[in-house]
Order: C-alpha cells, then sequence, then structure tokens
C-alpha cells in the first residue's frame, strides 16, 4: 500500500533520478500551457484569460478523485499523505500576499522558475524579490512568531469540517469543481466579448472531461472508504499469526525498560473505563476509549520516529481488539501489556491489593482509594523489582509521510 518508500527500495541516487525527471515533466507542462509567460499568468485577474484557473482546478479535481479512489480501492494509505496544519488567520494573510504579489509580479514561485529556464528576464527579477523576501522574513519573524502560530487547527479536512464521508465531499466537490470550470469558461468568454477578442466554444473534448470527472466522483462516493473492520481483514493473514505466537505481548518488565530507554517516544495508551481508569492506571498512561482509536490512526503515524505504543486493559481483551484497530489503520510498533493491569499489580506490587474475584477485563483486585496514577507501584520509575522475560519490542522503520507543496 502507498505511498511507498523509495529511498528503502530503490536507492537515493535512483530517487533522485525520479524527482528530477518528475520535476522537469512539471516544468515542461506549465511551459507547454504558457504558464511560462507573465502576461498569460496575470489575464485570469482581468478575466480575459482563465487558463490558470482552469489547468490548476482541474488538477486539484483529478488529484483528489485518485487520491481517495486509490484510499477506497486499498492501494493508498491517505493518512499518510501529508496535510498542512491549517493556522487560520496566518494562512488567509499568506494567501493574501501571494496573490498581490502575482498580480504585481505576473508569477508565482513555481511558474518564475519555469519561466526563468526559459531566460525570461521578468522572471529573474521576481525570484530576486523572493529571495529578498526569504531573508527579510528570516531575519523579522521572531517579531511576530506569536501570530504565525495562532488559529492553529490541526490536520483540517473538508470531511472533518462537514462532517462528512469522504466519498460523499469528494462527489460534492467535484460538480461544484465542474460547475466554477463551466463558470469560468463563462466569464473568460463574456470579458473577451467585451474587448472585442476571439471567442473559443467549450470543445467536446472538455466537456467530456467534465464529464468524466462527475462519474469518477460518483464511483469514488459509491466505493466509499475502507472501513477499519475491512483493513483489518485485508492485513489479517499477515497480522493474525503474530498475535497467536505472542509477538507483540510485553512483560510489565519490558514496559518499565522501554520506559527508560531516552531514545524511544514511549506512548501508553489506557483502553478500560473511567471508573477502573480512576481506582489506578499506571502514572503517564491515557485514558482512551475504544471507540476513539479509530480516530487516532493519523496522529500517532505523525508521530516522531521512535514512537512505542503500548496499550493495556484489565486483561487483554479490549487491548487486543485496540491492537487490530491500529495495525489494520497501519500505525507501526504498537504492543499489548500482557496479562493486562490484573498481571501488572500482581507481579509488581510490594504488599499485593486484595484479590477478589472477577470475569475477563474485571479488575480483579480490591482498590479502597481512588487515586488513579498515584499509587507506589503506579510511577514506573520507582519499580525494583527484577524479572527475566523474552524481549519482544522491536521498532520498525516509519513508513514515510509524503510531503509538498505549491512552489
Amino acid at each position: 500500500m502507498g505511498p511507498f518508500p523509495l529511498d528503502a527500495t530503490l536507492g537515493k541516487a535512483a530517487t533522485y533520478i525520479i524527482y528530477v525527471l518528475i520535476g522537469m515533466g512539471f516544468g515542461y507542462s506549465l511551459e507547454t500551457v504558457g504558464f511560462g509567460r507573465s502576461t498569460k499568468l496575470t489575464a485570469q485577474f482581468y478575466l480575459r484569460d482563465m487558463t490558470v484557473f482552469k489547468v490548476m482546478f482541474t488538477a486539484v479535481l483529478v488529484a483528489m478523485v485518485l487520491v481517495f479512489g486509490f484510499a477506497g480501492l486499498g492501494w493508498l494509505d491517505y493518512d499518510r499523505i501529508w496535510v498542512p496544519p491549517t493556522y487560520l488567520l496566518p494562512g488567509a494573510l499568506g494567501g493574501l500576499l501571494v496573490g498581490v504579489g502575482f498580480i504585481i509580479g505576473g508569477f508565482c514561485p513555481g511558474t518564475s522558475i519555469a519561466a526563468l529556464a526559459t531566460l525570461k528576464k521578468d522572471a529573474l527579477f521576481f525570484l530576486i524579490g523572493i529571495l529578498g523576501g526569504v531573508v527579510l522574513f528570516g531575519e523579522t519573524s521572531p517579531l511576530y512568531d506569536h501570530f504565525l502560530e495562532s488559529t492553529y487547527m490541526g490536520r483540517l479536512t473538508l470531511p472533518d469540517m462537514l462532517g462528512l464521508p469522504a466519498g460523499v465531499t469528494v462527489f460534492i466537490v467535484t460538480v461544484m469543481g465542474v460547475l466554477a470550470l463551466w463558470g469560468a469558461e463563462q466569464i473568460e468568454k463574456s470579458a473577451r466579448q467585451k474587448d472585442g477578442l476571439e471567442v473559443k466554444p467549450v470543445g467536446k473534448k472538455t466537456a467530456l472531461g467534465w464529464g468524466g470527472l462527475i462519474v469518477a466522483g460518483l464511483a469514488v462516493m459509491l466505493i466509499g472508504q475502507p472501513t477499519t473492520e475491512q483493513l483489518w481483514q485485508r492485513v489479517a493473514p499477515e497480522k493474525q499469526p503474530i498475535l497467536d505466537n505472542r509477538e507483540v505481548q510485553i512483560h510489565p518488565a519490558e514496559l518499565r525498560d522501554v520506559f527508560f530507554n531516552t531514545r524511544l517516544n514511549l506512548i501508553m495508551l489506557d483502553l478500560r473505563p473511567e471508573a477502573d481508569y480512576n481506582l489506578f492506571h499506571i502514572n503517564g498512561a491515557k485514558r482512551v476509549a475504544l471507540a476513539q482509536l479509530q480516530g487516532m490512526g493519523s496522529e500517532l503515524k505523525a508521530a516522531p520516529a521512535g514512537t512505542l505504543v503500548v496499550l493495556m486493559s484489565n486483561d487483554e481483551t479490549l487491548a487486543t481488539a485496540g491492537w487490530k484497530i491500529l495495525v489494520a489503520e497501519d500505525v507501526g510498533n504498537v504492543y499489548i501489556l500482557e496479562g493486562g493491569l490484573n498481571n501488572f499489580i500482581a507481579l509488581c506490587s510490594e504488599s499485593p491489593f486484595e484479590p477478589m474475584p472477577g470475569g475477563d477485563e474485571t479488575l480483579r483486585f480490591v482498590i479502597d482509594a481512588a487515586l488513579g496514577g498515584n499509587h507506589t507501584i503506579s510511577n514506573l520509575r520507582q519499580q525494583g523489582k527484577e524479572f527475566e522475560y523474552a524481549p519482544k519490542v522491536k521498532i520498525e522503520q516509519k513508513a514515510p509521510t509524503g510531503g509538498g507543496g505549491c512552489g
């Protein structure tokens, strides 16, 4: 499932060659459609030539349909595609400044580089201005860092904002996008007629392309995005034996050892009910309901390299269900506390709590005071007992997360 680690599979040299070829192809495409000429680029602001809007908006729609279509078919992990975090006010101001610069200078950063490749002098001066702006920004940014980091909204997407399934959102945006493309054609036609310029009717290929986009958007909506259960079924033949062979159930002593490993970023997630969590939990563990795990996949995959996730419950049933959810969503380095908190208390307590009978996933000790993570044995730093165990933690290399952006 993509995106694929090109460095690991092809080597750096081949990867760089691919990057260069993609860059050359992109630059050639920009020049072919006339985006290396500032007069053509700025004509959109006078409504006489909407090529820039039509090309870029079509590219956005095609990319959206392909990304979510491939994700729906299980060929692409959407969570590993980098989505720039939203800083609402700084982003809005930045967009305004880029737009003003586009109108005045006639280029955006990407098109100016393509124009410079064909030795256009205005592109050279534009790039000099960009470099000057970069230096000025770098020297003055400490003065307004607080503004640049304001109105942070995280990895915000339209499906999140609208509360709609991704496929439905894709179809709605596709229809709206095609209507916007048709509207751009009408605006361009009106402006050119007013200026006495030649007007070209919408071609059959363009109309077919618009229709094809709508059909593709509809297909994405019908395919939908895979559920967690469907994702698990795809990986179960490979992952279920790992569970059955108990390769990911780690001893409480190993949890303590990885806690002290400064090279690891340990995340402990306690999946038990709030009442049990309040009675007793390991200090530093965060309580998360099982249903919440399905929304944490992208967050955990964006965590730094060396992140280790340990799931725990009173026994192993809830933790195992949580493990399946995260593994299905392609989160790496996920482990289960062996025997759960019941086993942890039984092994680690110097003066054990009084045991009491109970079924699976019940806390089988009498705990009089709800001290949560303040019990003596809750603090892994104070655990002094030594145990022999078979180490199971193996930190796997993080799967790549794509990056990108205009210019």
